[in-house]
Parts: C-alpha cells; sequence; structure tokens
C-alpha cells in the first residue's frame, strides 16, 4: 500500500514537472507567428469584417501568461467612409497562472498604446459599431404578449484578490461622424493610468483628453473595492476640470454596484463663465442680453442619494450671477413620475437676460412692414403624462423682476394628482400692496379646464403701468376681485368659453391720456382737433368702481362709476374678447356744487354722453350728438327736424322752441344749454 502511494505521488510529480517544463520549453522551440494568418482567417469569418495581426506575436505561459500584439486593425463593413474600425498599435497583458487557481488575479501589466476607433453613421442609419457576423439568422421578436424570462438576480464578481503593477492606455482617438446629422466629433490624446490597483486600497485614476481640441481631464481616487468587488459600499472622490472652466468634484460612496446599485454622492461645481465656456466652444449665445455683464457666474453644490427606485436631492445650492437658489427635490416611481421639489430663490432679474428692446420708431420692427403671422398648425395635445404625474411643490422669490414690474416675496405651492392640480396659494407683493390667488387645473378630459380666483389689495397702480407699459395710462390704488373659469388649450377656444365675474376699483387716481371734462365742456376740441394744449389730459377721480360679468368672451361692464369733484360718470357696454372690440357708453354729468365725493345729494348739470367703439388696438372716441340733442327734443318729430345727414340745424331748434310757445325764461334756459353744448363746435 505505501509502495502504491509512494508510485502515485512520484507519478503525479513527475506529470506536473512534465507540465511545467512544456510551459517553460515550447514557447522557446514553437514559432507561434505561423498561427497568425490563421488567427486573422478566424476573426475575419467571426466579425465578417477583415482583419489583421501586423507585427509579431509574443507569447508567455509560465509564470506569467502573457500575450502581446502590435499592429491590429479590425475593418469596416463595404460603404463606410473610414476603411478600419478599430487600430492598435501595440497592446500587451501579463497575467500570473498560479494565483488564478484561488480566485487572485495578479496582473503584471496590462497595456493599450495608441487604440484608434472609428464611429460612423451612415445616412441611412446604418452604423459600422453593429456587429452582424456573415450569415447569421435575424432575430427572432418575443410576441407582444408573452412576457421576458426573468432575469437572474446578478452575484459579485468571481475575485478574491486583485493586484496590477501597471496599468495604462496612451493616446487613444475616438472619432464620431454622423452622415445623415453632419456631426464630427473627436476625443483624441486618450490617457488612462490606474495606480495602486487592487481590493483592499484606494486606487489612484489618471485621465486626462482632448475633446474637440479642449483638454479634460480626471484624477482622484476609487475604493477600496472591498473582498467582494461590486458589493458593499465603494468610495469616490474624483475632480473633472473640463474645456479649462469648469472643475467638478465628486465626493460620497455608490453601494452595490452589480445587485443593488446605489449613489451617496456630493456633486460641487466650482463658479465659472458660462459665457467664456460657450466662447471657448465655439457657440455663440443665442441672444443678445440687455445687460452684457451677465452670464458671468455660475455655479452648484448639491447631494444626490439614490438607486433604481428613487432619487433624492438635497443641499442643493445654484448661483448665477448674483443670484442664489436652495433647492431639493426628489422623484420616485419613474413611469408616472411622483416629483416632489421646494425652490427658494433670494433675488433674481430676468429682463437682464432677455434681448434688449428694439428701438423706438425702428422700421424694421413696425407692425406694418412685417408679413402677418401664419397660424400656426397644432396638432391634438396629449394629457397622458400629466394625468399619471403626480407633483408636490413650493416655490419662493424674495425679489423678482419680470417685464419691469418689481415683485416681492413670491410663494407658491402646487400639488397634482390624476389630473388635476392645483396652485394655492399663490401670494406675492408689489408696489405697496399684495396679490392672492389660487388656480386649479383639470386635464382629465380632452379639453383642460382652469378656474382661477384672485384678490389684489393697495396696489399702486400708476408706478406699475408705468414700469411694464411704459406709459401713463392710470393712477390710484387698486383692489381687485376676480372669479374667472376657463377651457381650452388655445388662446381662440380660451376667449370663447371664458366666464367669471369680478370687478377693479382704483381710489384718488386720475385717468391719463383722456380728459372727460374737456370731452364734456368743448365738443370741438375734444373729438375734433380744436384747442390743443401742451399738458398731458387726465381725468382726475376719487373712486373709480368697475364691475364686470364675462360670458363666453363677452365682457358686460354694466354698473362702472367713477366719482370726481367736478363730475360723475357711468358706463356701461361689452367688450368682445374673441373680435377684440369695443362698445361702450360713458355718460358723464356735471356737479354744482363742491361738496365732495360723499355728498348723495341729487345733481343737476349737462350731460354729453361719450361712445367708446373701434377695436382693442385702435379704439376710438366720440359723442353721442343725437342722445345729447334729444335730452333737449325729446319728441321723436323734432329730433328729424333738427338732424339732418347726421348734421345739426340750430335754426330749426330755435324754430321749435319759437313754436311750442315755450316761455320767454324758459327759452333762455334752453338756448343756452345749446349753445353750451355746441360751443365752438361748427354747426349747419
Amino acid at each position: 500500500m505505501n509502495k502504491l502511494l509512494k508510485w502515485g505521488l512520484i507519478t503525479c510529480a513527475s506529470v506536473v514537472g512534465l507540465i511545467v517544463l512544456a510551459i517553460l520549453v515550447i514557447p522557446q522551440f514553437v514559432d507561434i507567428n505561423k498561427y497568425k494568418p490563421e488567427i486573422e482567417k478566424r476573426v475575419t469569418e467571426a466579425t465578417g469584417r477583415p482583419f489583421r495581426l501586423g507585427g509579431d506575436l509574443d507569447l508567455s505561459i509560465f509564470p506569467w501568461a502573457g500575450v502581446a500584439l502590435s499592429d491590429i486593425s479590425l475593418g469596416n463593413p463595404k460603404g463606410f467612409a473610414e476603411e478600419t474600425f478599430v487600430t492598435v498599435k501595440r497592446f500587451e497583458v501579463r497575467v500570473k497562472l498560479l494565483p488564478l487557481l484561488s480566485k487572485t488575479v495578479e496582473v503584471k501589466k496590462f497595456v493599450l498604446e495608441s487604440p484608434q476607433i472609428y464611429l460612423e453613421k451612415k445616412k441611412n442609419g446604418q452604423t459600422n459599431w453593429t456587429m452582424v457576423p456573415p450569415g447569421s439568422p435575424p432575430k427572432k421578436t418575443q410576441p407582444t404578449e408573452k412576457s421576458p424570462p426573468p432575469k437572474k438576480p446578478p452575484t459579485a464578481l468571481p475575485v478574491k484578490a486583485l493586484f496590477v503593477d501597471q496599468f495604462a492606455i496612451t493616446n487613444g482617438l475616438v472619432r464620431y461622424n454622423d452622415q445623415a446629422q453632419e456631426i464630427q466629433k473627436e476625443i483624441s490624446g486618450i490617457t488612462l493610468t490606474l495606480e495602486d490597483l487592487n481590493l483592499t486600497h484606494p486606487i489612484k485614476l489618471t485621465f486626462s483628453a482632448l475633446a474637440d481640441g479642449h483638454r479634460v481631464s480626471l484624477n482622484g481616487r476609487i475604493g477600496p473595492l472591498g473582498d467582494t468587488p461590486g458589493m458593499g459600499a465603494i468610495p469616490l472622490d474624483i475632480t473633472l476640470k473640463a474645456l479649462e472652466e469648469i472643475t467638478m468634484t465628486v465626493k460620497g460612496v455608490v453601494t452595490d454596484p452589480i445587485q443593488a446599485p446605489g449613489v451617496d454622492l456630493n456633486l460641487a461645481v466650482s463658479p465659472f463663465s458660462p459665457k467664456k465656456l460657450m466662447a471657448s466652444l465655439g457657440i455663440a449665445i443665442p441672444v443678445t442680453t440687455t445687460d452684457p455683464t451677465v452670464l458671468e457666474r455660475l455655479s452648484l453644490n448639491l447631494n444626490l442619494k439614490g438607486d433604481p427606485t428613487a432619487v433624492a436631492v438635497s443641499d442643493g445650492v445654484l448661483g448665477l450671477d448674483d443670484s442664489t437658489m436652495n433647492f431639493s427635490a426628489q422623484a420616485r416611481e419613474f413611469a408616472k413620475p411622483d416629483l416632489a421639489f421646494a425652490m427658494d430663490l433670494d433675488q433674481i432679474d430676468l429682463d437682464r437676460y432677455l434681448p434688449p428692446a428694439p428701438p423706438k420708431g425702428d422700421p424694421s420692427t413696425s407692425p406694418a412692414t412685417k408679413p402677418p403671422p401664419k397660424p400656426a398648425t397644432k396638432g391634438k395635445i396629449n394629457y397622458t403624462p400629466l394625468r399619471k404625474l403626480v407633483l408636490d411643490g413650493s416655490i419662493r422669490i424674495g425679489k423678482l423682476v419680470a417685464s419691469r414690474a418689481k415683485l416681492e416675496e413670491v410663494r407658491m405651492k402646487i400639488k397634482g394628482k390624476n389630473g388635476r392640480f392645483e396652485i394655492n396659494p399663490l401670494g406675492l407683493n408689489l408696489y405697496q400692496g399684495s396679490i392672492t390667488s389660487s388656480t386649479g387645473l383639470d386635464v382629465r378630459a380632452d379639453m383642460p379646464k382652469i378656474n382661477l380666483t384672485l384678490e389684489a389689495k393697495g396696489i399702486e397702480s400708476g408706478p406699475l403701468l408705468t414700469d411694464v407699459l411704459e406709459k401713463e395710462i392710470i393712477h390710484g390704488k387698486l383692489e381687485s376681485s376676480l372669479k374667472l373659469s376657463l377651457e381650452g388649450d388655445t388662446p381662440d377656444t380660451v376667449k370663447k368659453a371664458l366666464n367669471g365675474n369680478g370687478y377693479l376699483k382704483f381710489m384718488d387716481g386720475a385717468i391719463v391720456g383722456i380728459d372727460l371734462a374737456g370731452m364734456v365742456r368743448n365738443v370741438k376740441a375734444s373729438f375734433s382737433g380744436g384747442e390743443k394744449t401742451t399738458e398731458k389730459p387726465r381725468t382726475d377721480f376719487a373712486e373709480l368702481h368697475m364691475p364686470f360679468t364675462i360670458t363666453n368672451g363677452l365682457v358686460n361692464t354694466r354698473g362702472t362709476t367713477l366719482a370726481s369733484p367736478l363730475f360723475r360718470l357711468t358706463a356701461k357696454g361689452k367688450t368682445d374678447l374673441v373680435g377684440e372690440t369695443l362698445d361702450i357708453r360713458v355718460e358723464p354729468k356735471f356737479v354744482t356744487t363742491l361738496k365732495g365725493q360723499g355728498d348723495t345729494q341729487e345733481r343737476s348739470g349737462i350731460m354729453v354722453p361719450i361712445l367708446v367703439s373701434g377695436t382693442f388696438a385702435k379704439p376710438t372716441f366720440s359723442p353721442d350728438l343725437k342722445s345729447l340733442v334729444k335730452s333737449v327734443l325729446p319728441t321723436e318729430e323734432e329730433l328729424k327736424k333738427v338732424i339732418k345727414d347726421g348734421k345739426i340745424d340750430t335754426v330749426q331748434i330755435e324754430k321749435i322752441i319759437k313754436d311750442k310757445k315755450i316761455d320767454r325764461e324758459e327759452i333762455k334756459k334752453t338756448e343756452d344749454k345749446v349753445k353750451e353744448l355746441f360751443k365752438g363746435f361748427r354747426l349747419d
């Protein structure tokens, strides 16, 4: 028995010795380069494209199993601009054999020198990176009703230990050519080195390249990877520098990248100039900004935590020029998705980032010189994504300038689910007053519906309109209450379906550009280009109250009143939002005393109705002469005698008065009325 065991051990040792001897001796006596044609043939048949080994093969087996190749090239299929797909000047790898038996990988050298990859996409969409071996059967698509087979859960890498003395990729090149889009990109000078490459220590990473001639570098440490690579937490500390402007650091951990990938990272982008960045890339800024000093500073800092089921951003800080925004956000159930966010912006002037207004009087911007815009052809909007979306967010802005309007403490909360969204509340302060509003959006049906309520208090309307419109229209403290509902997703459908009611009230102000008192006192000067003054016309008032109702886009302003020390005014009529036309009658009445606006006594005086008509773009104002004369001569027969072809015959007025044998004192009063009404107006 002992002899049998002894001879068995001797036999095994002899076999092992012969194998080791063969491993050491065979490479010295066997010329493996004679197998190059066979290798090239097999690779060509497998890939369907020419493969060539230009240099000699260098093979070693023990103690380091290794291979060294040079001048390697893999060609492109016919029809592509480049002859080659991949070329490598030299490739060498050396791995120790015996440690592999214990799942330990010891690499002496892994070097890839001058790899060049040419990616190409033809106009017909064919790409050269899709490998289709000759004679391969077309892929069979699975029936839609069958679910794909369940995937096996991933496991850790089958490696217990890893040691690499040298890992380097030098002077690499990747070139991309999209013939259809006429896009060409190139990354050259690619260099990657890994130091201290093992599982128990951090790996030092160094990467550099030129992206379309712009320097990009990546430096830092990864790991340690741990005893079970691909599982557990892997620390990261990497700095990216790009385009001589951007410096970004990423610190944190990546967890279970194989089985259940997750990240917990801090991302910081140092301040840089977007304007200089675009200039270095040769990208022209789309529009010239009103303020040439903007887009000079941008920075970002945030914490990112997530996995395949949810992502959260916390402690975010975004800096843009002199604005700073703190923010947080999270997303889950990506198929919906379910989103939540909070933003707090200290200040921003949006007008600084808009293009400057064209010079006044510039003929190129005149509407008359521009062809009328073509109506946009718009397909049916798909609201399905909004019906799935779940949203919960809040926004605060300390100071905001938009369209020259200055707003403060803008606050908004928005929530939505199952196609119904609500902005409530929306509040802001402006021009010594405030606005509170709530809005509801319902997209469950094909046509969206919106409900809006708004309350405004104490707003100085003069400075507001002067800033926004750059012209004076009305002054006074504004109060308002609106309740509107609308339906549709185009301007025309919205105007036709607009309904609601509300009021506008201006206190202690003036209407600028219209002198109602002057219109009443001097019909010719006000309506026919008579006497002119250098002072801007205005109508002062103590209160202007404008209640309104809207029915299917038709605004009814019945009940509008204006109280002034010199006269009272009432207005009624309709405004057609769909046709953009005006049909309003204004009735001012002079008072005989200046007791004040609180006096409720019946007033007497002369009333001259004013008709407001025309369009929104070109409103017209004219006296209602027919109604004016009718107040003096109330019968239809008398009116027909004194109004002929739209002109007033004063001779007929006097004749009628005499024929009616009115008392001399009454005649005097009537004549005074007529003379006062038509003073300065040319009559027939």
